[in-house]
């Protein structure tokens, strides 16, 4: 085997925390003895049904502690999990299983139409076995997780195996226009972005982590394996709504979680309007997707009274965190306060001490030399784009350095500072969104001449998806509300926001704005959209009206 393997931290887990509770969800407890038991019998029943090293095995569903244990389980045998975004439509799930065919495909009751969709495909015949999470649902050949575990439970003599080039996981994250892409990350990347958690943030065995991220996102999987390395207890409810997370906090005595800019903001107002007057049990917040506003930094301060409040700044390629910063240091609060002044980015910290990052030339970026492409390198990088010969992967990655697509700079007490994507990437709600796919689907509307989409800054979500459209001379646009659906060629912003769901665009992909452009869009002179000006135009006479 490789000399690193994540399912090694099962091993101090047993030695530590055997009789400790380490796992909660709803009403199931697990101590660290039955969460190993519970990774490796899974791992020896998948094995034994017939996943072989190499194999790619495809999950969906929320959170759980099942889930957690395939996200160990499956890299246990030798096997890559590819977990897939639980909030795609069934035409988005497709693309990635296209990409990545798997030999099984794992499942929570939530899909189990799309296990019979698949089943019914003669496009997948690569998949040998299907596996749900939970009770046992009355399709085909499906088995429980429960039932792969039962006949090898007790496994202890299996030694963790790893893939060829140690890939251990396939993260999705959308490309530039739009299709997924599966990101192959190493144990080795896992184990080290883990270790940084850990001495960063402080993560120990002493804390008792809520799950708030999905378990499909780099974020989520990595703080997970941090808290698995540390001997920490978790804390899992199916997916974050703030009434469930306030609860799980106070019930369990939370002492660290994630965030995004939407999930705090959340957290706060349900805080307010049911009068919580503290949690006094966190005492670490990690923030990604995203930089906290100062609104929404005071307010966590206040209702969160003990906690460290960190930032981070990273990318799925990367394997999540590159920088950090501490928010509510009284140290840096010089520093967060000039953010809002100042037009040099947002400074989101120093790399932690197995990152390298440098400042490549930026040939489209005239106006400063000490601005350009932030590169990184390091073992934290991915191996590559699962799918793509080395002759596709990109110039970057092949000579060593990973270009994030970001540009920003380093100031001289080594903080890097982010001004913005390179093309026009959207973070919404900690979701990338690429604005050329949402212009395609709304391109496909029969009244739409042109649609021109990107993000503007917003407190809650980091930014918001707007549209600008251009219709076709023979349509009109109208101001219609939710109950107006439109009498013949008409076309409003309630008409594009069903058109793009029924055009099955994930929903926080939908834009949440849109302006009706009456007059020609900006253009260079090789006929490309100047989409910063135009929504230089849309962010200087935002108001609450439709036409532009």
């Amino acid at each position: 085997m490789a000399s690193g393997h994540i399912a090694q931290c099962l091993g101090g887990i047993l030695a530590r925390r055997a009789g400790a509770t380490v796992a909660v969800s709803g009403d199931l407890c697990l101590n660290g003895a039955q969460l190993v038991d519970g990774v490796r019998s899974l791992a020896a029943g998948l094995l034994e049904r017939g996943v072989r090293p190499g194999d790619v095995v495809a999950v969906v569903g929320f959170n759980s502690i099942e889930y957690m244990e395939l996200l160990l389980a499956i890299p246990y045998i030798g096997a890559i999990v590819a977990p897939l975004n639980y909030r795609w439509s069934f035409e988005e799930a497709v693309q990635a299983l296209e990409l990545v065919r798997p030999s099984a495909f794992i499942f929570d009751g939530a899909y189990s139409s799309w296990a019979l969709r698949l089943m019914e495909s003669q496009s997948f015949s690569s998949i040998c076995l299907y596996v749900t999470i939970g009770d046992p649902v009355n399709i085909g050949q499906v088995v429980s997780v429960d039932h792969v575990k039962r006949s090898c439970r007790g496994t202890t003599e299996m030694e963790p195996v790893s893939a060829p080039r140690d890939v251990g996981l396939i993260c999705f994250t959308s490309g530039t226009t739009g299709q997924p892409k599966g990101v192959a990350i190493s144990h080795t990347s896992l184990i080290i972005q883990s270790l940084a958690k850990i001495a960063v943030v402080g993560y120990g065995e002493d804390d008792v982590y809520l799950h708030t991220a999905p378990l499909c996102h780099i974020g989520g999987i990595s703080s997970c394996l941090a808290i698995l390395m540390a001997g920490g207890c978790h804390v899992l409810i199916p997916k974050f709504d703030a009434k469930s997370a306030i609860k799980a906090i106070q019930e369990h005595k939370v002492t660290c979680f994630i965030t995004v800019p939407t999930i705090m903001a959340d957290l706060l107002s349900y805080s307010r309007k049911d009068k919580i007057s503290g949690c006094g049990s966190v005492a670490k917040i990690l923030n990604g997707g995203g930089r906290l506003s100062d609104e929404l930094i005071n307010g966590a301060s206040h209702l969160f009274f003990n906690a460290a409040i960190f930032s981070a700044y990273g990318m799925t390629e990367a394997c999540s965190s590159l920088t950090f910063m501490r928010m509510n240091n009284p140290e840096v609060e010089e520093t967060k306060n000039q953010l809002t002044k100042q037009s040099e980015g947002v400074c989101v910290g120093k790399p932690s001490p197995h990152v390298e990052i440098r400042i490549g030339r930026d040939e489209s970026n005239s106006t400063s030399s000490q601005m350009g492409k932030i590169l990184t390198r390091g073992l934290h990088t991915m191996v590559g784009y699962w799918g793509n010969s080395t002759a596709d992967t990109p110039e970057s990655v092949r000579n060593g350095w990973l270009d994030t697509g970001d540009t920003g700079w380093i100031d001289r007490t080594g903080k890097l500072w982010l001004m913005g994507r390179q093309k026009g990437r959207i973070k919404s709600g900690g979701e990338n969104v690429y604005p050329e796919e949402v212009e395609l689907v709304l391109s496909q509307h029969p009244g739409v001449a042109k649609a021109v989409v990107f993000g503007v800054p917003d407190s809650c979500l980091g930014e918001k998806i707007v549209a600008c459209v251009s219709i076709r001379d023979d349509w009109r646009w109208v101001d219609a509300t939710a109950e107006h659906q439109g009498e013949g060629k008409e076309v409003s912003a309630h008409i594009l926001q069903e058109y793009c769901r029924i055009k099955n665009l994930s929903r926080f992909k939908v834009p949440r704005l849109y302006y009706h452009w009456s007059r020609p869009f900006p253009v260079t002179t090789t006929g490309k959209i100047k989409r910063e000006e135009l929504k230089a135009k849309v962010l200087a006479c935002m108001q609450p009206r439709s036409s532009l």
